[in-house]
C-alpha cells in the first residue's frame, strides 16, 4: 500500500473540496468514500432493496462493480459503465446513504473495496471512518470540524447553487439528525482517530485548510 492520507469529519466541514485539492496537488488518487455509499444507496433503490436489509444489501455489494475515473475536471464514480456522479448527489441519496451506512454488511463490503482500490497507490481518502477503521495505519490522519451554524450555512448555499428550494432551518435539522446518527451508531461511529490532527475549518477557505494540512505533512 502506498502513502495514505485520511480526511474525516461530519458534513459541511469542507472535506470534499479540501481532499480533492490535496490529491491534485500531491498527484494522489482521491478516494471519495461518501460517493461509494451513495452509489450503493442508489443501486439499492433501483433494485427495491430496503436500506436496512443487511443480507440483501450484502448480495448487492458483492455484485456491484464500483469504480472511479479521473476525467480531467473531476473524479467520477461509475456503476459498471454508467456515470452516476450526478444521480447520487440528490438530497434523497444523502439521506439514504446515511441510513445504509449503518448496516454492518455494507460497511464491511465497502471497507474491503476501499482497501482494494488503495492497494499499490497513494491515496487521499475522504470519509467518516477512514482513519479509525479503514486505514488505521495511514501515514497522516486529519479530522475537520466546524460549528453547526457554519456547516449548515455552507450546505444550504451549496444546495441553493444546485437550484433547490430549501430553508436554512431544514438543512440545519437534517444535518443535526445525520450527525446524531453518525456519531452514535454502534459500528464505526464518527470520531477522530487518536492520532489525527484536528483542524477547525470555520473562517478558513479551501486553500488555507489545504495549506495547514501540507504543513503537517511536510513540516
Amino acid at each position: 500500500m502506498g502513502d495514505i492520507i485520511t480526511i474525516d469529519g461530519p458534513s459541511g466541514v469542507g472535506k470534499s473540496t479540501v481532499s480533492r485539492s490535496l490529491a491534485e496537488i500531491l498527484g494522489y488518487l482521491y478516494l471519495d468514500t461518501g460517493a461509494m455509499y451513495r452509489a450503493v444507496a442508489l443501486a439499492a433503490a433501483r433494485a427495491s432493496i430496503g436500506l436496512l436489509d443487511g443480507p440483501s444489501l450484502a448480495e448487492l455489494c458483492a455484485s456491484l462493480n464500483l469504480k472511479f475515473r479521473d476525467e480531467g475536471d473531476a473524479w467520477r464514480i461509475y456503476i459498471e459503465e454508467e456515470d452516476v456522479s450526478a444521480a447520487i448527489r440528490s438530497p434523497d441519496m444523502d439521506r439514504a446513504s446515511s441510513q445504509i451506512s449503518t448496516v454492518r454488511e455494507v460497511r464491511e463490503a465497502m471497507a474491503v473495496l476501499q482497501r482494494k482500490i488503495a492497494r499499490g497507490v497513494s491515496v487521499v481518502a475522504e470519509g467518516r471512518d477512514m482513519g479509525t477503521v479503514v486505514f488505521p495505519e495511514a501515514t497522516h490522519k486529519f479530522f475537520l470540524v466546524a460549528s453547526a451554524e457554519t456547516r449548515s450555512r455552507r450546505r444550504y448555499l451549496q444546495r441553493l447553487e444546485k437550484g433547490e428550494t430549501i430553508e436554512l432551518e431544514d438543512v440545519a435539522s437534517e444535518m443535526k439528525e445525520r450527525d446524531e446518527r453518525d456519531s452514535t451508531r454502534a459500528l464505526a461511529p464518527l470520531k477522530p482517530a487518536e492520532d489525527a490532527v484536528v483542524i477547525e475549518t470555520g473562517g478558513l477557505n479551501r486553500e488555507q485548510v489545504v495549506s495547514l494540512i501540507l504543513k503537517h505533512i511536510n513540516p
